[in-house]
């Protein structure tokens, strides 16, 4: 899934660094016709395969997303309470051979 920042004012490579404070793994992307340098970006990809493999379901992933639109639009503030969520969905979905 690849999302646009241009609205949030933050770039791919920022918001890359942002999520990777509160555990969540994502990777910055060239949107189409990106203004932005192929270092820098102003997109970022979210991959699946991880959210899967925990058995998060749709309405996970759409909290999931509203966590990195907070992340984007107030990240000094929310860092925390982001972090949070985070971590109790992945105790709510633990991998594969990690004790619950």
């Amino acid at each position: 899934m690849l999302v646009d920042l241009r609205r949030f004012g933050v770039t791919g490579k920022e918001m890359e660094h942002r999520l990777d404070e509160v555990h969540i793994t994502v990777n910055k992307n060239a949107i189409p016709n990106d203004p932005q340098s192929p270092f820098i970006t102003s997109g970022i990809r979210v991959g699946t395969p991880a959210a899967t493999t925990r058995g998060l379901k749709e309405d996970d992933m759409v909290t999931v997303g509203r966590l990195i639109k907070l992340a984007a639009a107030d990240f000094e503030n929310s860092a925390g309470r982001i972090r949070a969520e985070v971590a109790r969905i992945c105790e709510k979905y633990p991998l594969y051979g990690q004790k619950q």
